[in-house]
This record gives structure tokens, C-alpha cells and sequence, in this order.
């Protein structure tokens, strides 16, 4: 041990380390934000990609999804898609959610909007757009979802059933749209498509529980949209279903009464124009025939009616003016559809041989225009057996269509009835009239100097007699007699009449209408 001035250091061993306080807080706090991971992760739902064609009101972090109005997730993401023809959201579900990933969900953005089924979303406004979610029933889930432009008008798990309707035209119905059954709301139109021949269009209904037990396999459909205002040979007829079809249109089904079976769900029925074309009878086959009218069809249109003694049995559907080059005239031949199913008899007229057709021909059968109503003064097609109908027979038209004879219109007859009223009076040989009464004149004044030549003793027996009665005739064959006044006036009457009611056929030819509103006067 070498010599030192400092004494050798006492060692001893340190205490153990203990942790300083400071330490407890970020610990304490590493913890909580540990958990706090671990929960999120826990909770965290699939993550979803939804397509839309725009982003309008969409915000990453700020758009939520929701379902009935409850938060099950948000946006997390947005990028354009790869063809550049839209956007994708990327969207974080929550756990609970997971059940919205499943195949058949639907996704749309919900803003306002004015639709057929009225004014929805307004709540946006204020609180902005959201994601919207109807939930599917498949098992099977995928996390590429596209978007709906519109929103569903019903829910998946809706209780009802889903048909087909198919029409050749949409006419003012929109998705949306009410469906009422004896004028009570039953359901909507959900989507409309048209088909890809583009001769026809495809509705999808949903008729809600329980009134969809009312749709059999007979059921009709019919447009009940908007205001149904017609003006033809019957008349005017309005029709309307109620305040909500006038705005936004609807349809309209009525079921026979005796129909038990229920129709299946995805059925398909045919969608009428009307609720007359929808309840008539089946037509069957059409046929078609031709009438030619030698006089005027001024107020037969296209679709006027072709009826036999008030039944309706088919439409005009075509009219021209021909020229005929045997008798140097023209006619104008209409073309119309009649349906043999609604009239038993008239089927013969489809084919060969047409010996029945022909016989009903012979028979009187003919076709005949008709006033239909004086206000609109529209006319329509009469068939019907007119005994004193002139001999004729069944021919063949341009295409071998039947050619029926026609018989003259209603007021051909009036003016054939006037003109040979007016013939008849004209035919009166009033101057040969006067010229006799002339004659006879003479003689009598040649009988009175012959009577002057006789002795004065007969003159005094014959003429004061002879003077008294020629004095009666001379005063009742004289230009001024009150006999001869009232004749002339008579005649002149009745010649007026006469030219009156030819003036009033040709009137009522040209506007009939006139009998309810008056002759239109004329500026001088």
C-alpha cells in the first residue's frame, strides 16, 4: 500500500433506480391512445368504394352515410375513376355496418330534389348532402358499389310485390308516380326502361302489402294522368283520378270482379291508355275493309268510331280523296279497322270465298256518315241494313281489301229531300197558268156581245144575271184581287221556303256546329 497525504475512499453500493413521477403522464397517455387504437380498429366497419357521375355536395371527411338517419359511416376519400366518366367515393362503414356491404345494398347521394313522388331532401339544406344506404338481404358482400342518380321511391324490404307494365309510351308518369287502386294511393313507379326493339316501354311497379292481393292475372292497367279531356263523336268526356295525378300523372288498376288468383311477383300486364281501353272485351284479330263516300267527310277524322246500331266495333284509320276515271268523279275512300269478335256476322269478310259477306250486302248492308255530336261536329261511320237501299254488291278495294257500299250521309238526305221540293215547286207551269186564265177571259167577253145581239126580252131575262156573275169572276181573276194576291204570296212563300232550307242543308254541311252557336257574323 503506497504512502498517501488522502485517506483510501470508502465504497459502498448504490440503491436501486425508482422511476421519476414525470414519467407517469405520457405513460398514462401512451396507454389511453394504445386503447383508444385498439378500439378503432375493433370498430372499424369494410372500407367500400361507391361510383356516382359527380361529386356535387360530396366532402371527404365531412360527408357522413347514413341509414334512417343514423350515422353508420363516412367519406373518406374521393378520385376520379379511371375512365373519367365519374367520381368514387371511398367510404369507412363502422363495424355495425358491415351488413351494408352485402351485394344488393344501394347507395345514392340525398340533396333536395323535385321529383314525381314530390320534394324531398330539404333537410339538406341547412345540414348539407349525405349518403344515403338501403341495406340488401344477399349473403354475399363486395366493397365496389355504383351509386343511383335517384333515390329509391321504395325500400327492398317494403312487404308488397314488384310488375311489369308495358306501354308505348310513358305519357306524363315519372318515377315516383302514384299507382291507385279504386282511387286509393297503393303504391309507386319505381323505374321505366325502354325496350330495345324502342317499340314499347317497361314500367316496374311496387303495389304495397295489402293491396297487392288484389292484382290477379286479369287485372287492367290504364294511364289515370294528369286531366283526360276528349272531344270526339260521343261528346266530351273528362276523367281524373285525383289532385296528385293532375301534377305528377299515375296509374291506375282495376281487377273483374270473380278473380281469385293472385298474380305472381314480376308479372307482366299491358298498360291501356284509358280506363275504356282497358276494361273492353278482348278485340281478336282485326280486319280491314273500305267504304268510298262520294260526298263530302267534313268532320270524320282518324279513330272516329265504326259502329253497327250503337256498338262500337272498330276505328277509322286512314282518309284520301281519289279521283275515279269511269265516272270522271272523285270520292274519298276511308279505311277502317273493325274487330269481327265485337259483332258476330262480320267475321265472313276476311277471306275467300266471302259468299256470306256477300250475301249481307244483298241483304241492305251498308255504311253511312253520321252526325255525332252538334257541338263538336264530328260524324262517324254507321253500318247498318237499309231496306231501300239500291242493288250493289261486295267488291275488292286497292290491295284486296273488302269494299263495303256506302249509302248517302244524314244531310245528303236533307238536301236530296230539299232539292226535290224545290224541283217540284219550280216545275209548276205558273205561266201557262196565267195565259189560260187569259184565254178564258176572252171567251167570256166574246159570250157577252153574243148575249148583246139577242133580243131585248132575253136581255132582260140573261143579262142582268150574266153581269152579276161576270162582275164575281172579273173581280175574283183580277190582278189585285185579294184571291189572287194570296195565291201569288203563297207561292212566292213557299218558293222562299224551299230556297231557305236548301241554304240551311248547305250550311249545316259546311257547320254543323252552328245549330249551338249561332251564325258567326261577318265585319262589314
Amino acid at each position: 500500500m503506497t504512502d498517501s497525504p488522502y485517506p483510501d475512499p470508502a465504497v459502498t453500493a448504490s440503491p436501486r433506480w425508482l422511476p421519476s413521477l414525470v414519467w407517469i403522464v405520457p405513460l398514462v397517455a401512451a396507454l389511453i391512445g394504445l386503447s383508444l387504437v385498439v378500439q378503432a380498429v375493433r370498430q372499424k366497419g369494410p372500407t367500400i368504394f361507391v361510383s356516382f357521375a359527380t361529386a356535387e355536395g360530396i366532402e371527404p371527411g365531412k360527408t357522413k352515410v347514413k341509414f334512417r338517419n343514423v350515422d353508420i359511416g363516412a367519406v373518406t376519400a374521393l378520385r376520379l375513376s379511371e375512365d373519367r366518366k365519374g367520381v368514387i367515393a371511398e367510404i369507412d362503414l363502422d363495424k355495425q355496418a358491415e351488413a351494408f356491404a352485402s351485394a344488393d345494398s344501394r347507395f345514392w347521394v340525398v340533396r333536395p330534389r323535385l321529383a314525381g313522388s314530390g320534394i324531398s331532401g330539404l333537410g339538406t339544406l341547412l345540414s348539407g348532402a349525405y349518403i344515403g344506404v338501403d341495406g340488401g338481404q344477399s349473403e354475399e358482400s363486395r366493397d365496389a358499389f355504383t351509386g343511383l342518380e335517384e333515390p329509391p321511391v321504395v325500400s327492398p324490404d317494403a312487404p308488397g310485390r314488384r310488375f311489369v307494365l308495358r306501354a308505348k309510351d310513358i305519357g306524363s308518369l315519372d318515377v315516383g308516380s302514384p299507382v291507385f287502386f279504386r282511387r286509393i294511393q297503393v303504391g309507386h313507379v319505381e323505374s321505366f326502361k325502354l325496350e330495345m326493339d324502342g317499340q314499347q316501354i317497361a314500367l316496374g311497379v311496387f303495389v304495397k302489402s295489402p293491396y297487392d292481393d288484389f292484382v290477379t292475372p286479369d287485372t287492367r292497367f290504364w294511364h289515370a294522368s294528369g286531366l283526360d279531356l276528349r272531344l270526339d263523336s260521343s261528346g266530351i268526356k273528362l276523367q281524373t283520378q285525383s289532385v296528385a295525378s293532375i301534377l305528377m300523372g299515375g296509374v291506375a288498376f282495376e281487377t273483374p270482379s270473380g278473380a281469385t288468383e293472385i298474380a305472381a311477383e314480376g308479372t307482366t300486364f299491358g298498360l291501356s291508355g284509358d280506363r275504356d281501353d282497358a276494361l273492353k272485351a278482348p278485340d281478336g284479330d282485326p280486319i280491314t275493309i273500305v267504304v268510298r263516300f262520294s260526298g263530302s267527310v267534313r268532320g270524320l277524322a282518324v279513330g272516329a268510331a265504326v259502329d253497327f246500331r250503337g256498338v262500337r266495333i272498330g276505328y277509322v284509320q286512314s282518309i284520301r280523296i281519289a279521283y275515279d276515271t269511269k265516272t270522271d268523279t272523285y270520292n274519298a275512300p276511308v279505311v277502317m279497322v273493325v274487330y269481327p269478335d265485337r259483332l258476330h256476322g262480320m267475321a265472313p269478310l276476311v277471306g275467300d270465298p266471302r259468299h256470306r259477306a256477300a250475301d249481307l250486302v244483298r241483304r241492305g248492308l251498308r255504311a253511312q256518315l253520321r252526325t255525332g255530336s252538334l257541338l263538336t261536329g264530328q260524324v262517324y261511320v254507321a253500318l247498318d241494313f237499309f231496306a231501300d237501299a239500291p242493288p250493289a254488291r261486295l267488291r275488292a278495294a286497292e290491295g284486296d281489301l273488302p269494299e263495303l257500299p256506302a249509302m248517302p250521309g244524314e244531310m245528303e238526305e236533307i238536301q236530296q229531300q230539299v232539292r226535290a221540293i224545290v224541283k217540284k215547286v219550280n216545275a209548276i207551269p205558273f205561266d201557262a197558268i196565267g195565259t189560260e186564265v187569259q184565254t178564258a177571259l176572252v171567251r167570256v167577253n166574246a159570250t157577252l156581245k153574243h148575249l148583246d145581239s139577242l133580243s131585248t126580252t132575253a136581255q132582260k131575262d140573261i143579262l142582268p144575271e150574266m153581269r152579276e156573275a161576270l162582275k164575281t169572276i172579273t173581280q175574283t181573276l183580277a190582278g189585285d184581287a185579294p184571291m189572287q194576291q194570296d195565291t201569288r204570296a203563297a207561292l212566292r212563300a213557299l218558293t222562299d221556303a224551299a230556297r231557305a232550307l236548301t241554304s240551311l242543308a248547305d250550311g249545316l254541311d259546311q257547320r254543323p256546329e252552328s245549330l249551338l252557336r249561332g251564325k258567326k257574323e261577318t265585319s262589314p
